[in-house]
């Protein structure tokens, strides 16, 4: 296709198609990160394309994403104070999709718990922000294609007398393994080590520390947090070779509008799994330490 095609497509998405208008609503614990672009929004038609948040998005000139500041690998940040990570490397491939330009995106900070409200209130375009998919949640908020599979993962030590699956799962009852303190830890972890000795701790900080200071031979963590802690102090930490319980982290929007849900669905996609894999795959490699494999034609992606 000629240049200037997608500006011609974007120019004739907004044909008929003003902003949703009012001003912006501040809410309990949001705050705004990134802030580029923008102008006042004008009030909307009356025409269902208008009501749709591609629309919006569009004519608003960048994408508000609801995320978090304190989790990494997810979103974090660097030693500079600009946000990173897994979460905010999705936020840019969808505002790249949008405006060719990855650096079109507003961070809302916000708690956990805020990551539904503020989207059906009109605060955020989409909550992009380790969210597990669950049916539950599902009945209010539309999610995204899948853009990781979650797990618990056993992190061990380098320096370990048991540092691997296969010697925690000999040595029986002298195995101990830490975790964080819930109502499943004991079951998730004797599903896998029956007879180990299950240590419950109240913070994820001292779910490791017990590991550093050896009085567990693996700690119990996410796989994404296993990996990046791997991949942080490879002198320090080692996979031991055992993820199980899989969950899904998507993307969450405000129900009710398919071609908003439409349009990140086929972003991620071809960002995962099409012609332009690029930014994807070195986010996993600079946060997971995992080289994902070449697409290959003729199959379809997973």
């Amino acid at each position: 296709m000629a240049n200037g095609t997608d500006a011609q497509r974007r120019d004739w998405l907004r044909l008929g198609a003003a902003s949703v208008g009012g001003a912006a609503i501040a809410l309990a614990g949001t705050r705004l990160v990134g802030a580029q672009g923008g102008g006042t929004p004008t009030a909307a038609p009356a025409s269902p394309a208008a009501k749709s948040q591609l629309r919006t998005v569009l004519d608003r000139g960048k994408l508000l994403v609801g995320t978090g500041s304190t989790n990494a690998p997810w979103h974090f940040e660097d030693a500079s104070g600009k946000l990173t990570g897994m979460d905010i490397a999705m936020a840019r491939i969808l505002a790249k999709g949008l405006f060719d330009d990855e650096n079109k995106v507003e961070f809302v900070l916000q708690d956990a718990a805020a990551r539904i409200p503020n989207i059906a209130s009109g605060k955020v375009d989409i909550t992009i922000q380790f969210m597990t998919v669950t049916a539950q949640r599902a009945q209010l908020a539309a999610f995204s294609r899948p853009y990781y599979v979650e797990g618990i993962a056993l992190l061990s030590r380098k320096d370990a007398a048991r540092k691997s699956f296969d010697q925690m799962l000999k040595a029986g009852a002298d195995t101990k393994v830490s975790i964080l303190q819930n109502a499943d830890a004991e079951k998730n972890i004797k599903m896998v080590l029956p007879q180990a000795q299950v240590l419950q701790i109240d913070t994820q900080a001292n779910v490791i520390q017990a590991l550093d200071a050896k009085r567990a031979d693996a700690a119990a963590v996410d796989l994404s947090n296993m990996a990046w802690l791997v991949r942080s102090k490879p002198d320090v930490y080692v996979d031991a070779g055992k993820h199980w319980q899989s969950q899904l982290y998507s993307a969450a929007l405000r129900q009710g509008d398919p071609d908003w849900l439409n349009f990140v669905n086929t972003t991620f996609n071809v960002a995962m799994h099409g012609n332009d894999t690029a930014v994807y795959d070195k986010a996993f490699k600079e946060f997971f330490g995992v080289d994902l494999p070449a697409r290959v034609p003729g199959f379809p992606p997973i």
